[in-house]
């Protein structure tokens, strides 16, 4: 299995003996050894994952890199976060995807308001398997822990991914710059209740339905 490994934050190394990973196309940045690059359709589905991600709006362009060496990836300088998944399901946008071990199987995924709130659709990137990926963040990511104690209310423009068993509600009529008097439109917030991890970046992308 290729091995993950950061340079820095914003430079992820992977390690190949013969083996391969899936990648955001074009994040490669350099390369040492022999490597060699295929462009893969469907987001690495196939052509039944093509018609998926046309369908659902949940684009993801992807190329599969093997061989012997080390590959770097980057992508406009953001910073990179390292998932282990052990049998789970990891859930990201498509665009904050940047590589995953080539057994970790991907799919799209209905999580309804919050893909709504993002302006990306009713859909989402799944990742199952076991195995690394290393997803993209505005800012370094902050991992918060959600129990069923202890739930999580989170601003859709600074969710990057999640994983366990979490439910998600809409919550409309508020967000966090209602409270400073700052937001105008319909606001609204994601409430995570269950299980499991959120990661969050400090940067918040705009959202439909106003300011939030």
């Amino acid at each position: 299995m290729a091995q993950f490994r950061l340079q820095g934050s914003k430079v992820l190394a992977v390690d190949m003996t013969g083996d391969a990973v899936k990648a955001k196309n074009g994040a490669m940045v350099a390369y040492d050894g022999r490597m060699a690059f295929k462009k893969m359709s469907g987001g690495g589905e196939g052509i039944r994952g093509m018609v998926t991600r046309r369908l659902t709006g949940e684009q993801m362009e992807v190329m599969e890199v093997s061989g012997h060496g080390t590959c770097y990836f980057a992508d406009r300088a953001s910073e990179i976060n390292l998932v282990s998944l052990r049998g789970e399901t990891l859930y990201v946008e498509a665009g904050n995807l940047l590589c995953t071990d080539s057994s970790l199987r991907t799919g799209t995924s209905f999580t309804g308001v919050r893909g709504a709130s993002q302006g990306n659709g009713l859909f989402t990137t799944t990742v199952e398997g076991t195995g690394q990926a290393a997803i993209l963040s505005d800012g370094p990511a902050v991992v918060l822990r959600v129990s069923d104690r202890y739930p999580l209310q989170v601003d859709p423009g600074a969710y990057v991914a999640h994983t366990g068993n979490l439910q998600q509600h809409f919550q409309s009529g508020v967000t966090f710059r209602t409270f400073l008097g700052e937001g105008s439109g319909e606001a609204f917030q994601i409430r995570f209740e269950g299980e499991g991890l959120v990661y969050v970046q400090p940067s918040e992308r705009n959202t439909l339905g106003g300011e939030v």
